[in-house]
């Protein structure tokens, strides 16, 4: 029997060791840096996130919000904290943040959560130290996937500049993977929140990456996503994470040095 391609495990040998050590390396991120934690985007428990901060003064600094992946259904922002490394180091403020899990919520509901953290930080930035007007956005997985929507048709103040690592923009595929018994994505969920079909605001600058060792639907999707921002007038461009899987390429978003890593900091540096 064939492995599933979305299924991560089935293709990352050292799944387990590269998470434990993506949250060794946050547990050390959140000792280290400057931080501001657990502050409340909503009033769901879900709806949190961190601030980190570079060392020195805080006056209209460049802001950038990470969100995590997890087919939507597992991690949360504190296993991601050590991604700050290279936002902080780039002069940045990052925003790591959370939001509810499906099954527990359906797909609507995330990606409001997601939105609303994106306008805490335009209220609020500011306050912080933070210019709401430099804002960058990354994701990884499904992160990416829902980062794509802060920069759609009718999103409010799009972000200058958006880093999709690994992401997926057709969610058509997952209904029949490994996910379906465990997420139940509807004909319904798949249609409204398909990346691919939706259009995109030409203020944002997309970066699509894909580890060179993905399996062959992220690197589909990612030819295609690129493309058709490409089509609809945006500066859009692909780039392989040379010798990396879906999980070691998004441990590199946080190590300067890295090729996703320096991808993320001159996204960063260039806004």
């Amino acid at each position: 029997m064939s492995k599933d391609p979305f299924r991560t495990r089935d293709h990352v040998a050292d799944f387990d060791d590269i998470v434990a050590d993506i949250v060794a390396r946050s547990t050390t991120t959140r000792t280290s840096l400057p931080m501001l934690a657990d502050v409340a985007y909503g009033p769901h428990e879900a709806e949190r996130l961190d601030l980190f901060f570079p060392e020195g003064p805080r006056h209209d600094l460049a802001v950038h919000v990470f969100i995590h992946g997890g087919y939507w259904r597992m991690f949360t922002r504190s296993d991601y904290s050590y991604v700050a490394e290279t936002v902080t180091g780039a002069g940045a403020i990052a925003v790591v943040i959370d939001y509810a899990l499906m099954p527990d919520v359906r797909m609507a509901a995330i990606v409001d959560q997601i939105r609303r953290a994106r306008q805490w930080v335009r209220d609020n930035i500011a306050s912080h130290g933070g210019d709401p007007g430099r804002l960058s956005v990354s994701g990884h997985s499904a992160g990416a996937h829902l980062a794509t929507f802060l920069f759609n048709e009718g999103s409010a103040y799009p972000p200058s500049a958006a880093l999709l690592l690994g992401g997926l923009y057709d969610l058509k595929p997952l209904q029949h993977s490994f996910l379906e018994p465990l997420i139940g994505l509807t004909d319904t969920e798949v249609e409204a929140f398909s990346p691919m079909s939706k259009v995109h605001s030409s203020q944002t600058k997309v970066a699509v990456l894909v580890g060179e060792r993905e399996t062959e639907p992220f690197h589909l999707q990612a030819r295609l996503f690129a493309d058709r921002l490409t089509e609809q007038g945006l500066t859009a461009s692909r780039g392989i994470v040379g010798g990396r899987n879906h999980m070691d390429s998004v441990r590199d978003l946080g190590q300067r040095g890295t090729i996703a890593g320096d991808w993320l900091r001159q996204l960063i540096l260039a806004g």
